[in-house]
């Protein structure tokens, strides 16, 4: 890393960073933030990495959720709690059904831009540059509104401080308490099939807890039915923000990227040769890859050679994302080219991305169908490779929408203008996140016991 700097980057082509008009605005912005205190820890963000290390090892799984963009006006601390809850769940409903500890990871307190797929945006014959996120510009369709804003980058800080206090409070406060799982559940589902599988669950970890505290073992000896560790990660897009918020840790002299726990590249910004590879290779926050149609095995090689030069575990994340019809045209040869170098590498889903498509009423979607059928072409394609599928990353949300079509209730097209919120793409309600959990449960529990046994006899 003796050719790294925080602002290397800016040698490099870029791309999706928005032109800010007022450039010494933007400058002095971010001067202040600069100053500001980071947001995660050196040490946490070790720890992380430590976790994800036994990921790798198929000794533990990643569940990686939240909101496709956080917003502005969705900033409530009842929306983060029904999210912790869920992933709460989520991860509840994966560590008792396939018997693996689950690394939570939010896409949370920092989510905030998104590249799109086109500058420019056209209604009723006006054109007008895309929104790219509540930290950059407005989602209103007017002029003044699409203008990029440096000041945004406060209000999104002071966000991202404010979610990170309440999360660290839930998850280290007792909320997370295993004798109060009760208290995890969402009102809005408590009438609904997944939350009679879940009450099912709840019993028998009362049985389980039952039983611990006949034999002294309880929340009061062991912290870890108490508290639970919740990280945080974005995509590390606008590079500007994230340079500000690099810093020294002063008891090792590497640097960490304190804006997010976890900070991935995106599919549109993996250029070898680009910013974001070079940003990302300097910093020690353990770093995802978004793996699409397009990438290539020896691209991929090369990607985690630049970023991981030392072959860490925990240090890479590959986040596959190619829709359910493409799994097998595409990641059997990726995961064989891992394979054949030996890198040490978590391989994680993204079954959101690759199925989105347009509803008849005009509505970006994703059905529910098409979400499980990837994950599990995922899994299988996995297992007949002799690999690990070690993690999910899905956009979902604690809150009562109708943004993606199926599932257990049915939600229809014609349904999806009733509670359509998101700012950019459509999220899993809790009922089909919950739903989710319970279908690949079992496959996860598969996929961990064939992985392990193929190493047994691979050594």
């Amino acid at each position: 890393m003796k050719n790294w700097k925080k602002n290397s980057w800016r040698n490099y082509p870029v791309k999706h960073i928005p032109e800010y008009p007022d450039k010494k605005g933007l400058d002095n912005v971010l001067e202040k933030i600069e100053a500001f205190p980071p947001l995660v820890f050196a040490g946490e963000t070790r720890h992380l990495k430590s976790q994800l290390a036994d990921v790798v090892d198929g000794k533990a799984f990643l569940l990686q959720g939240g909101d496709c963009a956080e917003s502005f006006a969705e900033f409530h601390p009842d929306n983060i709690k029904d999210t912790f809850k869920l992933l709460l769940q989520m991860s509840l409903v994966l560590t008792y059904s396939a018997s693996l500890p689950v690394v939570k990871l939010g896409r949370i307190a920092g989510q905030f831009s998104k590249p799109r797929s086109s500058p420019v945006e056209v209604k009723d014959g006006v054109e007008l540059p895309s929104y790219l996120g509540d930290n950059i510009n407005g989602m209103e369709f007017s002029e003044s509104a699409r203008v990029p804003d440096p000041k945004r980058l406060f209000r999104a800080y002071s966000q991202s401080a404010s979610t990170l206090n309440l999360i660290r409070a839930f998850s280290k406060g007792g909320f997370a308490d295993l004798n109060k799982v009760h208290l995890w559940n969402l009102d809005y589902i408590k009438k609904t099939p997944e939350t009679k599988r879940f009450k099912e669950l709840e019993d028998k970890i009362a049985d389980a807890l039952a039983f611990m505290e006949a034999c002294g073992i309880n929340s009061d000896f062991n912290n870890r039915l108490y508290t639970v560790n919740f990280w945080t990660s974005h995509e590390a897009l606008l590079l500007p923000f994230e340079e500000a918020m690099t810093r020294t840790d002063t008891t090792t002299g590497e640097n960490h990227d304190t804006s997010a726990h976890f900070v991935w590249i995106g599919d549109r910004t993996r250029q070898l040769d680009g910013g974001h590879v070079e940003f990302c290779r300097g910093i020690e926050n353990p770093i995802g890859i978004k793996c699409g149609p397009t990438l290539e095995p020896d691209d991929l090689i090369n990607l985690c050679n630049r970023i991981n030069p030392n072959n860490d575990k925990g240090k890479i994340t590959l986040i596959s994302r190619f829709g359910a019809d493409n799994v097998s045209k595409y990641l059997p040869k990726l995961i064989r080219a891992i394979k054949k170098e030996g890198l040490n590498v978590i391989w994680s889903c993204d079954p959101c991305h690759g199925n989105t498509i347009k509803a008849t009423t005009g509505f970006k979607t994703r059905p529910f169908n098409s979400v499980l059928k990837e994950v599990q072409n995922v899994f299988a394609c996995h297992q007949s490779e002799g690999s690990y599928a070690g993690g999910l990353h899905i956009e979902l949300t604690g809150q009562d929408v109708t943004e993606c079509i199926g599932g257990a209730h049915k939600i229809s097209e014609e349904d999806l203008s009733s509670r359509y919120h998101t700012h950019c793409d459509p999220r899993l309600n809790a009922n089909q996140a919950l739903e989710l959990a319970f279908l690949i449960s079992d496959e996860i529990k598969k996929n961990s016991s064939y992985s392990k046994n193929a190493n047994k006899a691979a050594s």
